[in-house]
């Protein structure tokens, strides 16, 4: 299915969302096109390495001193990647904590820093600026560990609750185990939980925003190159978002039932809250982040930046990039692309974070690097 196209006018001084192409080539006053390292990005931004020597890097998380926080799932660690001479590189890579099973999901709260692994929630003593767990971690919540999406997702909403996502354990069909394809809620220290929001396949990306929750969520493989689309939701308590028997295939209308699957009747799909964005199928969104930033333009402010993964399940890929969507509108567009040239890969989008300098930090689990995307001006 096409990506919509999403064209700023008049905030940005710069026309449109045009990309600029690398020509190895500093930018300078003369309008010489900047050097993205390869990407291609909107005019006026800029693609450097922030951190590199990775095995599996996934999600991040920015502590209030500007310390990054990084998971490597392979590597069973969670490292620190500071920049304390604010050059828009890491200094140096320290191991955080290390002996982690598949640590994913990060998230820092009241004095902890909190790791989703495969099997459970656990967290760690922590304040700003340390660069080493100071005890062991403490086991929150138990999770249904490994199968078809293995990676968990953790945040803290403004109600001071920890949200829990995990993925299915299969392509398509139906979970006995209800903390799967699900997002669960429970107390900053594990206790009193509870389903938060069912039907959600692998919702990898979890954010707040304004006081809504906002998910990706990877659709089933398996029904050709086009369908189902890739979705993203405005998660709330107590709804369900369709699957395994229903998916979206236009935005904020009715979901369509899955033949293929064949359980229950197109009756269930009524009940099931549709995408209020799509974009092309086994594009594999993963994590997400909301432009709080300075420096950016205005027009970027409080959009919603996505990686998408890339495909495995489809004739020609798709994903392999970062887009923008509005999350008023639901418009799509490209923001960072040059991953994927033909059908060649060259890295793996993953998660994207804004720092307190107002760059935007990319992980790619394909290169094992952490890329920044800075605006720089025209």
């Amino acid at each position: 299915m096409p990506l919509f196209r999403f064209v700023v006018a008049g905030a940005l001084a710069l026309g449109t969302l045009g990309c600029a192409q690398n020509t190895g080539q500093t930018g300078n006053s003369s309008g010489t096109p900047l050097d993205t390292s390869g990407f291609s990005v909107p005019t006026g931004f800029k693609v450097t390495p922030y951190a590199e020597g990775f095995q599996k890097p996934r999600l991040m998380v920015v502590a209030s001193n500007g310390d990054v926080l990084l998971s490597d799932t392979s590597a069973g660690r969670v490292y620190v990647l500071p920049d304390r001479n604010k050059d828009g590189q890491a200094d140096r890579k320290e191991v955080f904590a290390s002996g982690l099973n598949q640590p994913h999901g990060l998230a820092i709260h009241g004095g902890y820093l909190y790791v989703a692994n495969t099997d459970q929630v656990v967290r760690f003593p922590y304040k700003a600026g340390d660069l080493k767990a100071s005890g062991p971690a403490e086991n929150l919540v138990s999770l249904p560990s490994g199968g078809g999406h293995s990676t968990r997702t953790v945040v803290f909403g403004p109600d001071d609750r920890m949200y829990v996502s995990a993925g299915s354990s299969c392509n398509v069909c139906e979970e006995s185990d209800p903390k799967r394809a699900a997002v669960w809620v429970y107390d900053a220290d594990g206790k009193n939980g509870q389903e938060y929001a069912s039907g959600l396949r692998n919702a990898v990306g979890l954010e707040w925003w304004k006081d809504q929750l906002y998910a990706t969520n990877n659709g089933r493989d398996q029904l050709g190159d086009d369908i189902p689309p890739e979705g993203f939701y405005r998660v709330d308590s107590g709804k369900f978002f369709g699957w395994p028997y229903c998916y979206t295939t236009r935005p904020g209308e009715a979901q369509v039932w899955d033949k293929d699957f064949g359980r229950k009747s197109a009756a269930v799909c009524q009940d099931a809250t549709p995408a209020f964005a799509l974009t092309t199928a086994h594009a594999a969104p993963l994590g997400l982040a909301f432009y709080t930033g300075q420096t950016f333009p205005e027009a970027y402010r409080g959009q919603m930046f996505v990686a998408l993964h890339g495909s495995w399940n489809r004739s020609e890929k798709s994903g392999y990039k970062v887009i923008m969507v509005d999350p008023a509108s639901g418009k799509v567009s490209d923001f960072m692309t040059g991953f994927l040239k033909g059908q060649q890969v060259s890295g793996r989008p993953v998660d994207p974070v804004v720092t307190r300098d107002g760059a935007l930090l990319l992980s790619d689990d394909g290169a094992g690097k952490v890329w920044r995307i800075q605006y720089v001006g025209k």
